[in-house]
């Protein structure tokens, strides 16, 4: 079968590929030592050949209040009472906002938009905006890709209250504050360390890879985690990528394959899914917000996002894997942040691969955070947030309160923001995908 689909990601500035020198041959000449060989080319009667035409979503419309005299909440959307879409239409510009923003939990115990937090050294969690009013619950994410990244030791006072101070990055663990309770009770959580992606790879086995996701589904299960940020798996394209220990490999089936069996396992437990990222292209360590990378639109498909499509792909015949989430990466692609790539997470991700779960950004994606970024800033601008919404990247993590105010002032004012236009309609198509997930999960 052929599919025919639309062009993606047009290049901002055209170059030359490498390619053989040799002058390939249209005959197959098999005979003498010191002659060339070449693959023969077979003439294919295309007419034979099942051809699928792939479609596409167009402009989004609005969903509009039926029931304006009555609070739907998620409850009523389990029970069949009411629809998710009819519960969408009743939430306000800023409550979508804040729900398409998430929440990050600094090291003194705060977070940056008013929300709880539950489990030590996860990465974040998604809005408690909705929980009250519309029984909304919260998704909670941690980190990978070696197992669940967690604090292993953590303190609570009598009440229950999480004290600040032991946190775990790297080799540095943040010291108690002197003023911690005496009588503070003390938590421990340690989590199963897991070979590096790489390695898991090597082993080809994928029966081997899906009952190690069982078992981190399992510890996701015990310590309250709804979505592992794993697996990783971008293509090794230079050996000094910082990240290639948690890729799986060169090779685009190779990644695929393991990353849908990964998927496979953690999501046997019920309430647990996966994120796999970074999408895409992810190439290097160095400067990854701001590098612009060039793919042609043939390398990219064929390449860069076959990894991918083989995970993202749900079909019994096959058994791959049906990810809960994807995560997209801090570069550019074509002169376009990833995050703000309509052709990415809507053309290919959605309308091609059928992918129906919800997408996010990586941590601070759409922050301007110089500590992070440096000095490489002056070429590009930042991610946007009004681009994540036009794009169809659901949640900006960990987010900030800009975050929210950007998407909120681009929707009502219906003008462009930092270069892009959003509706409603498109917030609300944001907002449904997130709640959606929720409802798979919770």
């Amino acid at each position: 079968m052929t599919q025919i689909c639309e062009h993606i990601c047009p290049l901002d500035e055209d170059f030359e590929e490498i390619a053989s020198s040799e002058i390939i041959k249209n005959d197959f000449d098999p005979s003498g030592v010191d002659k060339k060989c070449y693959a023969e080319i077979i003439n294919i009667d295309t007419e034979c050949i099942e051809t699928v035409k792939k479609e596409y979503l167009g402009i989004k419309e609005e969903l509009i209040d039926k029931y304006p005299g009555e609070t739907i909440t998620l409850d009523d959307v389990r029970s069949g009472k009411r629809t998710l879409d009819e519960l969408i239409a009743q939430l306000t510009v800023e409550e979508m906002a804040r729900m398409c923003v998430g929440t990050l939990r600094r090291n003194d115990g705060s977070i940056t938009v008013a929300d709880a937090f539950t489990v030590p050294g996860a990465a974040g969690d998604t809005s408690t905006i909705l929980k009250d009013s519309r029984k909304v619950d919260t998704m909670i994410m941690a980190d990978g890709p070696a197992g669940l990244r967690l604090q292993p030791h953590f303190k609570t006072d009598r009440n229950g209250k999480i004290l600040p101070g032991g946190a775990v990055f790297g080799d540095l663990i943040k010291p108690w504050p002197k003023d911690t309770p005496k009588d503070a009770i003390d938590y421990y959580q340690y989590c199963t360390a897991i070979p590096i992606g790489w390695a898991l790879a090597q082993s080809w086995n994928t029966d081997m890879v899906e009952s190690v996701g069982e078992m981190i589904g399992k510890e996701m299960e015990q310590f309250g985690v709804v979505l592992w940020l794993a697996p990783a798996m971008n293509i090794h394209r230079n050996p000094l990528c910082g990240r290639n220990f948690e890729y799986y490999s060169e090779d685009p089936l190779v990644a695929g394959k393991i990353a849908a069996a990964m998927t496979r396992g953690v999501q046997k437990i019920k309430g647990r899914g996966t994120t796999i990222k970074h999408f895409a292209a992810n190439n290097q360590e160095d400067n990854r917000y701001f590098v612009n990378v060039h793919i042609k639109e043939r390398a990219l498909r064929e390449i860069y996002l076959k990894g991918f499509e083989i995970a993202v792909k749900f079909e019994i015949a096959v058994k791959e894997s049906n990810p809960a989430s994807v995560m997209t990466s801090y570069n550019l692609l074509n002169g376009i942040h990833t995050a703000n790539s309509k052709d990415l997470t809507q053309k290919a991700l959605r309308d091609e691969w059928k992918f129906e779960g919800m997408v996010m950004t990586d941590w601070l994606t759409s922050q301007d955070v110089p500590g992070l970024t440096g000095k490489y800033g002056a070429h590009y601008p930042i991610s946007a947030s009004s681009g994540c919404i036009y794009a169809g990247d659901d949640i900006q993590m960990p987010g900030c309160e800009k975050n929210i105010a950007d998407i909120i002032e681009a929707v009502n004012s219906g003008k462009e923001k930092d270069g892009y236009s959003i509706t409603k309609a498109d917030l609300q198509f944001c907002c449904k995908n997130i709640i959606k997930l929720i409802l798979r999960l919770k």
